[in-house]
């Protein structure tokens, strides 16, 4: 349950801010534009998982197992809105050339209108999608970081610290059982995948029609 949760809430907050920021971005463009890309090309160019463990390591080590709770979730987060507001920024660009945004500027809508009702609101079918194809990695973050100490704790179960248990060979031998939260995460992050993979072929025929 601790490990689902980080996942559904870390990919929901790092997807509003995502969403939020590209189109914003993408819609007005200029010195903020420039300046909100570099920011997301900088953290896209270290590698996620050194960046997750570099951020939990900068924080005491002691916290209270709701206190590392709420870090992962943040790190998580704060990881994973870079991608998604490149991409919303690059659909904002090209969304905000179309007729029917041009008529709502001809008529005196505010760029708050016009990003909130024509703009965000054409995203939704790309941003479903990758909520689902990008709930596994915040399961295997928060998992990644339990299994190395430094997430969720005894007494608290998450199936990260579950599995630090299978890490001898003799644990898993006498205890074959202990493998069960590996099997349970590989099966979880296949569902969502394959989850994913089906609403984008729902929610954008023509991808299948060239497959």
């Amino acid at each position: 349950r601790i490990s689902l949760s980080i996942g559904l809430i870390g990919v929901t907050i790092s997807f509003v801010i995502g969403i939020i920021v590209g189109g914003i971005s993408g819609y007005f463009g200029g010195w903020a534009d420039n300046i909100t890309m570099r920011i997301v090309e900088m953290m896209m160019m270290v590698p996620g998982f050194y960046l997750m463990l570099a951020l939990r390591a900068s924080f005491p080590p002691d916290f209270s197992s709701a206190q590392v709770y709420f870090l992962i979730v943040v790190i998580l987060s704060f990881i994973g809105w870079a991608s998604i507001a490149r991409v919303i920024r690059g659909m904002a660009l090209s969304l905000k050339e179309r007729e029917f945004v041009l008529a709502a500027k001809a008529i005196g809508l505010s760029n708050f209108k016009i990003i909130m009702r024509h703009i965000l609101p054409h995203t939704f079918s790309y941003a479903v999608v990758a909520v689902f194809l990008s709930i596994p990695g915040y399961i295997i973050g928060e998992a990644a970081l339990s299994l190395l100490g430094l997430g969720i704790q005894e007494p608290q179960a998450s199936w990260g610290n579950m599995l630090a248990l299978a890490q001898g060979i003799v644990n898993i031998k006498l205890y074959p059982w202990v493998l069960t939260p590996g099997v349970i995460i590989v099966i979880t992050t296949s569902c969502f995948n394959i989850i994913g993979e089906a609403l984008r072929d729902v929610l954008d025929p023509k991808r299948k029609v060239f497959q």
